[in-house]
Formats: C-alpha cells, structure tokens, sequence
C-alpha cells in the first residue's frame, strides 16, 4: 500500500535516448520546437529549426555527445538526475514520493505525472531544476506541467519552486568543490552561465519594459528585477566569489552556447576567454553554477571547447569546477527544497557596485 502522501517533481532539462543521429535529431527537434526556447511564430520556428537548424546540427551534437557519453551510465545528464532523484528519496522517506523527468525527451513529465496521478497525493510539489529562473527553462517546465495537469478532476495542493540562486547549501558546495583546487595558482576566474537572448529578458516585467542596463542587474537585485536571469547570474557569483574570498577585478561573469545571430547575453564566453587572455592570464578556473549536474555544456563545452579555444590564445588551463551532482550538502538543499524549508543566503545580494568583468 503506497504510504506516500506528498509528491516531489524534480525535472531537468534533458537528453537523447543515446548519442546516435536520430535520438539526438529527436531531442533537439522537441527541445527548440518549444515556443519558449525559440519565442518566434511557429511557422518561422518549423521551418528554422526542421528545415535549417536541426538538420545541420544533430550529426554534429551526437559526436558531442559520444565525447562525454559512458558506456555504463549513458548521459552524464541523467546518471547525476537518477541519483539525486534516489538520493532525495532516501532522505525523505516514506511520507514522499519523488519522480524525475527531463523537459525533453525520457523521462518524460507526462510518464512522470502519470504515475504520481493515482497516488491521491495530498501535496505535489515541482522542483525545475535550474537556479536561476528563465522563461525558457523553469517557465517552460511550469507551462508543460500545467498542460498535462489541466485534464485532472481532482488535484493535490500544487507548489512550485521558482528558484533557487541564492541557496545556501548550493552556494557551499560550489565552493567546496572550488577548493578541491588551490585557488591562488590561478589567475583569473570564470562563472559562465548558459545564454539566452536578450530579448526575453524584456518580459520581466509584465508591460515589457524591463532592461538590465537601466535596472543595475549586474549590481543588484531586489523587487523590480527580481526575476531578471542576469540579475540572479550576478547574485550567485557574489555569493560564490563572497564565500570563496576572491574579489571583483579576479572574475569575470559571462555566458556561453548562443544560437543565431541574434543578439544574446553579452559577455559571451569566447569573449571573455579572449579578453583574460589579452591582459596576460595563463591558468583559469571556470564555474558553471546554471547546471546543477556536469553535462555536455559543462564537461565538453567548458572542459573542451574553451580549454582548446584558451590555450589556443597562449593559455595553459582550464580547469572546470565540479557542478553540484550528487553531493551529499546539495542532497541537503533539494531535501530543504522539497520541504520547503530552505535557506537563502543574503549577505552578498547586493554588495556596494563593484567591477563584475574585465571584458571592456
């Protein structure tokens, strides 16, 4: 007999089935087919990403995928998912039930949903796992549950996590794992957050007024930008440079795997590599604090791509900082997460302005 009274959700981004050419064709159809990711008018969005975008790019994702692919575990993705999920589980016990499902692809929010339905859940909770929020990631996870949830006679007391940039718990163990590394042999530091376009970055605010240049998003957060994605970028890595003692003019915040040509969050990364490259860095130490599991953008995009672009330029390393995954304190923040007793840590929300990048 299912003891289980409350449900836990946790959903993540997604992954291919397998890194062969049709899964990864498969899920990059669904994952910029959502009118969330690519904000265009369907028809435009069909035939940019079915007829021009995906067709070009699948053959070369799935070698990417290849690259960071286990024999044993399949998508790093989804091995880190499964263990918080297992992990979380074990913490919470009987009283809850916790599903994971990935936005795209397996598995899905419906396979998930469909089994928590007929538990007669008193609460049911959703947890996106993405700290800051974004329209096209946690936004796109609460439409969809929506969507699935809105043909249910009954439903259980719904909540939901909008973010989590300024946990405490997430906040150590990104530190924790900085420190695995001996901080003072590098010359400079990376927090590179995935990119989005500027453009949705607008809808902030409800009449769409919202810009980060008039806002002080790189300076500060409180009610007006509350849920600007750049605003909470830069309050996470105060946090982090606060907690890891490392001041303004050694980091750079910037942001990574850009689409089209239209324009995205600048800095963008390979700027940034270029520039401390410029000013004479030879040895970086690179955050990714979007991902809460290492991933193709964290373990081939960062440990890879830019470890080849930046040594190209005259650097020597690039050493990525270990993403949360399963570690036993972020366990700890998904079970304040769930329960809805988490900790925020303010004290370096808004510090007095300060230098946040070299890239002129």
């Amino acid at each position: 007999m299912n003891k289980a009274k409350k449900g836990i959700l946790l959903v993540n981004l997604g992954t291919p089935d397998s890194p062969s050419v049709p899964d990864v064709r498969r899920y990059l159809n669904e994952f910029l087919m959502d009118g969330r990711v690519i904000d265009i008018p369907a028809w435009r969005r069909f035939f940019l990403v079915r007829g021009i975008i995906v067709p070009f790019r699948a053959p070369n994702s799935a070698k990417l995928y290849r690259a960071v692919w286990n024999d044993e575990t399949g998508s790093p993705l989804l091995h880190y998912s499964l263990l918080q999920q297992r992990l979380l589980q074990e913490r919470l016990g009987d009283e809850y039930h916790v599903e994971l499902a990935m936005r795209y692809q397996n598995p899905s929010i419906a396979s998930a949903l469909a089994r928590l339905r007929p538990m007669n859940l008193e609460q049911l909770r959703i947890i996106p796992l993405f700290p800051q929020y974004a329209s096209a990631s946690t936004g796109s996870v609460i439409d969809k549950v929506m969507e699935l949830i809105r043909s249910w006679h009954t439903f259980p007391e719904v909540s939901i996590v909008n973010d989590f940039y300024d946990n405490e718990r997430m906040i150590d163990v990104f530190a924790e794992n900085a420190r695995k590394h001996d901080l003072t042999a590098y010359d400079h530091v990376l927090f590179s957050y995935h990119g989005l376009p500027v453009r949705q970055l607008n809808d902030v605010t409800p009449d769409g007024s919202h810009r980060c240049e008039t806002a002080g998003c790189r300076e500060r957060i409180d009610e007006h930008n509350r849920y600007c994605y750049v605003a909470q970028c830069y309050a996470t890595t105060r946090l982090l440079a606060g907690k890891i003692g490392i001041d303004a003019d050694r980091y750079t915040v910037c942001f990574q795997s850009r689409l089209g040509k239209t324009p995205w969050v600048e800095p963008y990364t390979t700027d940034a590599l270029k520039a401390v490259a410029a000013n004479g860095a030879k040895r970086l130490l690179v955050f990714s604090p979007a991902f809460v599991a290492d991933c193709l953008e964290t373990i081939y995009e960062i440990g890879t791509e830019y470890a080849t672009e930046f040594k190209a330029l005259g650097g020597e390393q690039v050493q990525l900082v270990e993403s949360l995954n399963d570690h036993p304190l972020w366990i700890t923040a998904l079970q304040q997460l769930a329960t809805g007793e988490t900790t925020r840590d303010t004290q370096l929300h808004n510090r007095a302005p300060q230098k946040t990048t070299i890239v002129e």
